[in-house]
């Protein structure tokens, strides 16, 4: 016997080593705390966070209450009045027989000037807004890709814009049963339709109108990208706006109207006709389709590129 071995009945045991722990499998999926999967695996959850961040916004709710009032005033204005309105917006002379009406006037109006201005600075403040507050680099540092943030941002904006053309329709809806008679709706066709079929048209022009938006917000978007001043991208989509409707109404240019983003803005007659035509509608996302794809792949190409410093 050795002398370093221990004497047979001394009761000391022999340490053993513990067996190493097997080594995970390289295909094995990484869980986070307490199980949870990684962020990236949640493809809704930035959806979620930026629609809830921005209705929860003081400014959206300003523009909102700016658009409502629209329909407030025209409803107003019509009861208040004993002057013809022959000469005015489209389904004016209307509202004081039918007080639906007042949805699609409101509409009419806002379409030109209300909505492009809300859209835009929604659209605007997509990526510059981040930029400029210092969260555009955190947001990156999580895992949610350059790609997918540009996606989210736009979705974003484009649930505003529904928003907005809802706004419109629905307090038009509610000012105008409150202060004129309502009954059957007389299409531009001549028939007249009950208070379903109305609802559903109502509702076929305001995915119209927010699909006619759907180019704006891809231009706002790219310029959000352009720069980390979101005034400046507000502006310029805004002013985009209102250029693409004056080359419109200039005949000179009548070879270039066909390419314009707003052209189509007022085309919903064939919703509102006898029987249902979507002729308008699919022309109009077409265009906007191509806008869309157009201005959101020179979103990506340079928000890819950039230097996020902020």
């Amino acid at each position: 016997m050795s002398p370093a071995d221990p004497p047979p009945d001394s009761g000391l045991a022999v340490p053993v080593a513990p067996a190493p722990a097997p080594a995970p499998a390289p295909d094995a999926t990484p869980a986070g705390r307490d199980g949870e999967r990684p962020p990236r695996t949640r493809p809704f959850a930035l959806l979620g966070s930026e629609i809830g961040v921005l209705f929860r916004r003081w400014r959206t709710w300003a523009m909102l209450g700016a658009l409502a009032l629209v329909p407030i005033l025209i409803a107003v204005a019509v009861r208040v009045t004993t002057r013809s309105s022959d000469g005015g917006p489209a389904f004016l002379a209307e509202i004081t027989n039918n007080g639906l009406f007042v949805a699609f006037t409101a509409l009419t109006v806002s379409i030109p000037l209300f909505l492009p201005l809300t859209i835009g600075v929604a659209a605007g403040d997509t990526i510059a807004g981040e930029a400029s507050l210092g969260t555009l680099r955190y947001l990156l540092v999580a895992p949610s890709g350059r790609l997918r943030l540009i996606l989210v941002k736009f979705v974003g904006a484009g649930a505003f814009a529904l928003a907005a053309t809802l706004t419109v329709v629905v307090v038009g809806v509610a000012i105008g049963a409150v202060l004129f008679p309502v009954g059957p709706v007389t299409l531009l066709s001549g028939t007249q339709v009950g208070g379903w079929s109305y609802a559903g048209r109502a509702l076929l022009l305001v995915a119209y109108v927010t699909m006619s938006m759907l180019g704006l917000t891809a231009i706002g978007l790219f310029a959000s990208t352009l720069t980390s001043v979101p005034v400046g991208a507000m502006a310029a989509t805004v002013v985009l706006a209102g250029a693409s409707q004056i080359t419109d109404a200039l005949p000179q240019l009548g070879w270039l109207h066909p390419f314009l983003f707003s052209h189509l803005w007022l085309g919903f007659g064939d919703l509102l006709r006898d029987p249902l035509s979507f002729d308008s509608f699919g022309q109009n996302a077409m265009l906007q389709g191509a806008y869309v794809l157009v201005f959101g792949a020179l979103a990506y190409a340079r928000f890819a590129t950039k230097d996020v410093l902020s």
